[in-house]
């Protein structure tokens, strides 16, 4: 029997294998940091033939209310990712599970693969309308990758009295938090509407409004199998008041781009551990915010649960009480610099209780799906974003 970590994104600490009903597991925490939920690896053993898996030492986790009512996924071919019995006792998640073949993959959700984020970017770019920019590179010398979909050539920026003449600046980012893996998979599903030529909202949205999309914040992270922080340890959404290229570059970077073309709508995609719903938090707690985007956030909210049922608005954040949002999170920050109407997104680890699926649970297929609809959303605001 063999346990194995060694691949992108990978992550699991070997502490007893002796027997299929006694293997002893534990996730390693992000580099210089405490945080830890994330495991992603691979059981070659005996088919056929009943394994016990135990990841200890979970109520130190990151999120210890995460793992109450969540079931692990796992894939013989890293392509379907289907659920699998788990139990919680407090401390350690017990997966018990029959293999159907030599090897399989367990892991905390879908994996997406920094190779398939090269092959995401490589595939846009070639699309009518749609430029790739490279805005920097991480402290692991990866490319931080920006997509520019219905950019002008000409483009007004903020300095230019003009801009009120110009499209809208939308900007989406995912996977600050690189184990929510559910962001990136969500990019993908929202690229490909908008980027199909015949698709009516694709081509409406585009006579109105500029794309600026950042697939994937923190590629360090993701392929060191990291739960929520960068190659040296900082939780990129706490870093968005005084970025640095030595602490967080990728911040640095898409922040400075921000500045540089403006922001009419923000939308920023993450994964929630604990609440098994879609959901969207905004910028309530900053100085600016006001009635305009009260009416925009109701507006947005509105349109996607029209679009899809795989949305609500009755679970979600706490509200930040008037001034007193962290603005050193991404969409307050953004919200408040630019006075623009911005948005967390937030997709489960678990499944959307709302519409449950006990194979699959929130899935990539549900994920993408929902990238399409929230186009929908974009599109009802657009006419009144400035």
């Amino acid at each position: 029997m063999i346990i194995n970590s060694q691949f992108d994104s990978g992550n699991i600490n070997v502490i007893r294998a002796e027997s299929e009903t006694d293997i002893q597991l534990s996730i390693r925490k992000d580099n210089q940091s405490d945080f830890y939920q994330w495991f992603h690896f691979k059981l070659h053993s005996t088919p056929f033939i009943e394994h016990k898996i135990h990841i200890n030492d979970l109520a130190n986790s990151a999120y210890p209310d995460g793992w109450a009512g969540y079931q692990a996924v796992a894939s013989y071919d890293r392509e379907e990712w289907f659920r699998v019995d788990t139990q919680f006792d407090g401390d350690t998640l017990l997966i018990e599970f029959t293999p159907e073949h030599d090897s399989v993959y367990f892991a905390y959700f879908a994996p997406y693969s920094y190779e398939r984020h090269l092959n995401l970017i490589a595939d846009a770019q070639t699309a009518f309308d749609c430029q790739h920019e490279l805005l920097g590179f991480t402290l692991d010398g990866r490319e931080l990758n920006l997509l520019k979909i219905g950019v002008q050539e000409d483009a007004q920026t903020d300095t230019n009295p003009d801009k009120q003449e110009s499209k809208n600046v939308v900007w989406i980012t995912a996977r600050q938090h690189p184990g929510e893996t559910m962001a990136q998979w969500l990019i993908e599903g929202l690229l490909a509407r908008l980027l199909d030529e015949d698709d009516g909202t694709a081509r409406s949205l585009l006579e109105q409004n500029e794309f600026y999309i950042v697939p994937n914040m923190n590629p360090d992270g993701s392929a060191r199998g990291h739960l929520r922080t960068n190659a040296c340890g900082a939780n990129l959404n706490r870093e968005w008041a005084s970025p640095s290229l030595e602490r967080s570059p990728e911040v640095f970077h898409v922040l400075s781009k921000m500045k540089e073309t403006g922001v009419d709508l923000f939308l920023d995609i993450h994964g929630d551990e604990a609440l098994p719903y879609n959901f969207v938090a905004g910028t309530e707690g900053v100085p600016s915010y006001n009635e305009r985007i009260m009416a925009l956030e109701n507006q947005f909210k509105q349109a996607l649960m029209s679009a899809t049922p795989e949305f609500q608005d009755e679970h979600g954040y706490d509200k930040d009480e008037p001034g007193k949002a962290d603005l050193s999170i991404a969409c307050s920050a953004v919200g408040e610099q630019f006075k623009c109407l911005a948005y967390t997104l937030e997709m489960p680890f678990k499944d959307n209780a709302d519409l449950p699926d006990p194979s699959y649970g929130w899935s990539p297929q549900r994920c993408k799906q929902l990238g399409e609809d929230l186009l929908i959303a974009v599109r009802a605001v657009s006419a009144s974003l400035r």
